[in-house]
């Protein structure tokens, strides 16, 4: 029995060995847990080639969108254990939505970690001819007139709807929230002024920022943001401690053998270190996080230290699923 026990195990052994020796010897897809139009589907396109390179293979990005990246997110923690499904997402669906809904999925035990990709921080930034030019006079404004300011939002319980909770708690002031599907249609009430305001990604407002259609009020940072040093911080604008990014990440489902998250590992890594890349990145808005911090380690232990920062934010505000 014990000598049947252990052939067994060897075959085991061989036949995941033997998988990630010829792995991937199909394509790879990413899913972006997000609509199409979105910041975080624009990164992963600026991977693909270069992730092609690496691989020796096709990969595809695929778009899943609805409950706040959840849906997508949950068709990766499913997926075969073989590396052939991987999810490129961020802070909200690996952090926030395991305090915010009713997952059928674990957002750390199902998933196992490939690498920290990029970040970019949070910026307030309002429409055009918002009757504020900085963060102090828009408090002020917000302070005169409650309830008045409109504010976007992605999803129950994401970055944007979180900060703004800690914002009115930090000002004293009162915004009504308007909710939206994905970041593309967001921006475009924004620009076109059918509301005042978001706490969104940097990266995906830079452009209209830069072209005059939005003004930026603070980036949610200690320091100014080197890709756009004009932009004051918060604590310049008179609301220290509101800081937020949005950190991006890749993911592979629970049980992936080990030597093909070393070989995905890699091939982001490898991506990663393209100085074509790396450029587009910061054209875009996004700081690509320092080589020794671009491991599996890295990203689980930043994925628990913003679950441990962000869970009890998430219960003070009282956010539910709706």
């Amino acid at each position: 029995m014990r000598r049947t026990l252990s052939v067994l195990v060897i075959a085991a052994a061989f036949v995941t060995g033997a998988q990630a020796q010829t792995y991937p010897s199909r394509p790879v897809t990413i899913i972006v847990p997000f609509p199409a139009g979105g910041s975080t589907g624009a990164m992963a396109r600026i991977l693909l080639e270069p992730l092609q390179a690496a691989l020796g293979q096709t990969v595809i990005v695929e778009n899943v969108g609805g409950a706040g990246g959840s849906i997508g997110a949950g068709r990766v923690a499913r997926a075969a254990p073989d590396g052939y499904t991987a999810v490129f997402s961020h802070l909200q669906t690996h952090v926030l939505n395991g305090a915010v809904l009713n997952l059928t999925y674990d957002v750390v035990a199902d998933f196992e970690p490939v690498a920290l990709i990029a970040d970019t921080p949070q910026t307030i930034v309002a429409r055009k001819a918002f009757p504020a030019d900085n963060l102090k006079d828009t408090v002020a404004w917000l302070r005169a007139n409650p309830g008045k300011g409109t504010v976007g939002a992605v999803g129950v319980g994401g970055p944007s709807d979180i900060t703004v909770f800690q914002f009115q708690k930090l000002t004293g002031t009162r915004l009504q929230l308007v909710p939206y599907r994905g970041g593309a249609p967001l921006l475009q009430d924004l620009v076109s002024g059918q509301i005042d305001f978001n706490f969104g990604q940097a990266s995906t407002y830079l452009g209209a920022v830069r072209s005059g259609q939005l003004k930026a009020l603070a980036v949610q940072r200690k320091q100014r943001w080197p890709i756009a040093p004009e932009i004051p911080t918060v604590d310049e604008g008179g609301v220290p401690g509101l800081y937020g990014s949005y950190w991006h990440g890749m993911w592979l489902p629970k049980g992936t053998p080990k030597d093909i998250v070393v070989r995905l590992n890699a091939a982001v890594v490898a991506a990663l270190g393209d100085p074509a890349v790396q450029k587009r990145f910061s054209d875009f808005g996004q700081e690509t996080w320092p080589r020794a911090q671009q491991t599996p380690e890295a990203l689980a232990a930043h994925q628990k230290a913003e679950i441990e920062r962000w869970w009890p934010i998430v219960k003070a505000a009282g956010i539910k699923p709706q």
